[in-house]
């Protein structure tokens, strides 16, 4: 069963980057058609995803470990790739681009079903609590900070506080936080409407990325994109690793869990919120065209080394 949802997920992944990239040779199809898409999973499909989840979720102390991966997953690209870009004088929209991708992991289409089938249904537990109220809500509030920021020349602060609190997902997630706090859930046939909202957040997606993906072989990406792979795949799942289990002395299967959702592939939102504030659009979809299949070798690396906590 879990090999088949695996293959499921991943069939579907290379279907719509591969659609994507073929469309790009369709003589006539609209150039713009990612930015649409675009606005589509950022305005819709992710405030459902946020309405539907956040209220489930039952919180306590312990839980703090794989929500803070998230948040210290990013903090830690925003201080790295901050210093290191004004050190080597890169652009403002490089340096967001890369926060932005190497700082957000793909820890839920990727991540449920890897984890699923390497820790059974129990893991999915731990991997939504590091995507839900980590992952997806750091993208939500900081990734929105970062991106109005670095795509500006001279960032207005109270412009981009009046972006990010105004920005879909985020209202949702004051909405569905108030929700959780009252114990309040939406009826049944609301919550329906929003799953099936959600599921289109990964086709379109992935196809917008596929739209925007190139080869170009002579292009000065290829260096940073090197760079941003090596600090979202090996860096971050690293310093987690030390973090939680040699420094706070943590061994259980939630930590080994959220060590492998760390070091997941950079996440798909990540990449096209990045594009749509652009933030080097191409580099940003090369980061998840390269960085998806490149992370099943890394994955497999880490869930060695896992083993042995």
């Amino acid at each position: 069963m879990y090999a088949t949802l695996d293959m499921n997920n991943f069939i579907l992944i290379f279907f719509f980057l591969f659609l994507g990239l073929l469309l790009q040779k369709v003589k006539g199809f609209p150039s713009n058609t990612y930015k649409i898409l675009n606005k589509i999973v950022i305005y819709l499909c992710l405030p459902a995803i946020t309405l539907y989840h956040i209220p489930k979720i039952k919180w306590s102390n312990e839980l703090l470990f794989p929500i803070g991966a998230g948040w210290i997953t990013f903090i830690l690209a925003f201080v790295f790739f901050h210093l290191l870009g004004k050190k080597l004088k890169w652009s403002n929209k490089l340096i967001g681009c890369l926060i932005l991708t190497a700082g957000l992991s793909n820890s839920s289409f990727l991540g449920y079903p890897i984890i699923e089938a390497l820790f059974g249904k129990k893991g999915l537990e731990t991997a939504v609590l590091v995507d839900q109220p980590g992952t997806f809500v750091v993208v939500s509030t900081l990734g929105v900070f970062v991106a109005a920021f670095y795509s500006k020349g001279s960032p207005d602060t109270l412009s981009i506080i009046r972006k990010v609190l105004l920005f879909p997902p985020f209202l949702m997630f004051v909405l569905a936080c108030l929700m959780n706090v009252y114990d309040y859930d939406l009826d049944s046939n609301i919550q329906s409407i929003l799953l099936k909202v959600g599921s289109f957040v990964t086709p379109l997606a992935l196809l917008s990325v596929g739209l925007q993906l190139s080869f170009d072989r002579k292009s000065q990406h290829w260096k940073f994109l090197r760079l941003g792979l090596f600090f979202k795949l090996i860096l971050v799942p690293f310093v987690i690793l030390v973090l939680y289990v040699f420094i706070f002395n943590q061994h259980s299967e939630a930590i080994k869990i959220t060590i492998m959702e760390t070091a997941m592939a950079p996440m798909i939102t990540g990449a096209i919120l990045a594009s749509t504030y652009g933030l080097k659009p191409k580099l940003s979809s090369m980061m998840v065209g390269f960085g998806i299949p490149i992370s099943f070798l890394t994955l497999a690396i880490w869930y060695f080394i896992v083993s042995f906590i």
